[in-house]
């Protein structure tokens, strides 16, 4: 751990840190009652702990070495025996109570982080890997689920017992106490300068984690590019050099740790070790009893338990810490966060689409599309054309609204797209991209998403519309066969006609076709065609296609280039304009020469 690293951790506000503790423990607002009731077992338990090592001190100084065994000594015994009991009944009513608890707020956490996700703009996607993502929602909320059932669970029946047995020594004797916690500052001290570089480490570990999670998911959704151009040895090597990074991290973590629980153990026993140099004396001459001296050794232990357990929670805790900041960095990401339920209601779509002076950056002022008009009249189908990078994809992601343009307007039946329920604007609209995302399930679940008023027989006509239904007759299960991850045991072809068949299901008023016959085979684009005179069909059609012999008859073809709009009109018409276009359709027709 760098010096710059471990500054950095120290150079925290605490203001933060005291904000983000007051945060994680307004989560048990919902829970008063139960914690309360909890706590009521906490105090149970620990007077249960402060009074069993009196109850031994009256028998040692009373009975045993006050030669009264047979008078008494027998309640003193069920006493004991009853304390023993109550504590570990309440102990236990304690630990399920706040468990509970706990395991239902981090749920509520865990739905809290996803919902949020959810609602992220495609610039947040852009910005953050999605092994960076998943270890927020996977790694850190265990990490937190952890630290509040080992750490906060114990945290309020141990600062209970640690003033029960400061109160019950200083009562017992002065002197004593003054003696027992001598030792305390020596391991405040040791504390004090280990928590911060355990700390710094352990942002470390999580960072590394992070890392290698998105790693990982890269190179397992890659695998097929990584063994066609066989560079497995390369990718091992970048995962040996991450691999030792968290390796050395965790290694000082082990040892920081094996340095603070000895340490602790230590000056306990130091501790014990001088109250009874202290006592011996004072025990021979018979002005310090027996009993009194077991009951403060007694006491010292339990003092010392909570610190000692604190070097086994500490990683707990700092864990949870770290992680606790990963979680509200996210949740308080709210620039750009999408209203779904903001604005008002579509309740018709014509599907006539403006552009009026468009300007649009994904960074700073590093146009993508520059003054960008066109029209779109209900039920066109019109293509958009032009190199790659030219701004074609972008044209359709600012029509769904997934990036905020930054000059003119986008209008739908002639209002601004920004004046639509997000949620309202987005069901008009139905995407088939190139590639083609199919969930862990059954082919049916594919085409309706969950969609619950989508029935099974819905799905069957849009299949059967699009010219699915007769590859999906012929698998074993037929619709309720298995789709594994991503659709890897389908065709491109047949992906692609599942995605038809998903878009029909919804019925859109828009639909936007991203390359959506780009990786198929002529056979299976010839069926796809077929479909896609069926499924534009009195309905507004974009298509963003890069093989001109598939828009032939689009009413309308936009040619894009450099962010800006350099011809529109219909497929003879450019060629006769002998432009762009032309040039386009010439290098492809050679090409198939």
């Amino acid at each position: 751990m760098t010096d710059g690293a471990i500054r950095s951790i120290q150079a925290i506000d605490m203001g933060s840190r005291k904000n983000r503790l007051i945060r994680m423990l307004s989560y048990f607002r919902p829970f008063v009652g139960l914690v309360a009731l909890a706590g009521l077992m906490a105090v149970i338990v620990n007077v249960a702990e402060l009074v069993s090592p009196y109850i031994m001190k009256i028998a040692i100084d009373d009975y045993i070495m006050g030669d009264n065994a047979d008078m008494g000594i027998g309640t003193i015994a069920v006493l004991y025996f009853a304390s023993v009991a109550v504590g570990s009944v309440s102990n236990y009513a304690h630990t399920i109570l706040l468990n509970t608890i706990v395991q239902k707020i981090i749920h509520a956490i865990r739905m809290e982080l996803f919902s949020h996700i959810q609602r992220m703009p495609m610039s947040f996607f852009d910005r953050h890997s999605s092994g960076r993502i998943l270890t927020r929602v996977t790694n850190d909320v265990e990490a937190l689920n952890e630290m509040y059932a080992g750490v906060l669970v114990a945290l309020f029946r141990d600062v209970l017992l640690l003033i029960g047995i400061t109160v019950a020594m200083f009562s017992l004797s002065v002197k004593l106490a003054i003696v027992s916690f001598s030792v305390v500052p020596v391991i405040v001290l040791v504390t004090f300068f280990f928590k911060p570089i355990a700390v710094a480490n352990y942002r470390r570990v999580r960072a590394l984690i992070a890392q290698i999670n998105g790693f990982l998911a890269e190179n397992l959704s890659g695998m097929r590019i990584v063994q066609i151009f066989n560079r497995q040895k390369e990718k091992y090597r970048e995962f040996r050099e991450l691999n030792d990074k968290y390796n050395e991290a965790s290694l000082i973590d082990v040892k920081l740790m094996g340095f603070f629980r000895p340490s602790a153990e230590l000056i306990n026993n130091l501790g014990i070790s001088i109250l009874i140099w202290y006592c011996a004396p004072s025990v021979l001459q018979s002005t310090l009893e027996v009993g009194m001296l077991y009951a403060f050794i007694t006491y010292i232990k339990k003092f010392f338990w909570p610190i000692n357990d604190l070097a086994d929670k500490v990683n707990v805790m700092l864990s949870g810490m770290v992680s606790a900041d990963r979680i509200f960095e996210i949740l308080d990401t709210n620039e750009g966060i999408e209203d779904l339920d903001l604005g008002s209601p579509i309740s018709d779509v014509q599907g006539r689409i403006e552009f009026r002076n468009v300007w649009f950056a994904y960074k700073g002022e590093d146009w993508v599309l520059k003054d960008v008009s066109f029209t779109i009249e209900p039920g066109q189908t019109v293509a958009f054309v032009g190199a790659t990078g030219s701004g074609k994809t972008t044209i359709i992601n600012l029509i769904g609204r997934f990036y905020e343009i930054q000059k003119g307007q986008i209008l739908l039946d002639g209002v601004d797209i920004r004046e639509y329920k997000l949620r309202d604007l987005r069901s008009r609209i139905a995407v088939v991209m190139q590639d083609v995302f199919l969930f862990s399930g059954d082919i049916v679940s594919n085409i309706r998403l969950d969609n619950e008023s989508i029935t099974d027989e819905d799905a069957i006509r849009a299949a059967q519309y699009v010219n699915a239904h007769q590859f999906i007759e012929e698998l074993p299960n037929r619709y309720n066969e298995e789709v594994h991850e991503r659709g890897s045991r389908l065709s491109t072809g047949q992906k692609q006609l599942l995605s038809f068949a998903r878009a029909i299901a919804f019925n859109p008023s828009i639909l936007v076709l991203d390359e959506a016959t780009a990786n198929i085979d002529t056979e299976t684009e010839k069926v796809i065609q077929e479909s896609l005179a069926k499924i534009s069909k009195n309905r507004t059609t974009l298509i963003i296609a890069h093989r001109l012999s598939t828009i032939k008859n689009a009413d309308k073809i936009i040619v894009i280039h450099k962010g800006r709009i350099r011809e529109i009109g219909r497929h003879d018409e450019l060629l006769a304009k002998k432009g762009i276009y032309h040039d386009l359709y010439q290098m492809q027709y050679a090409w198939a020469q």
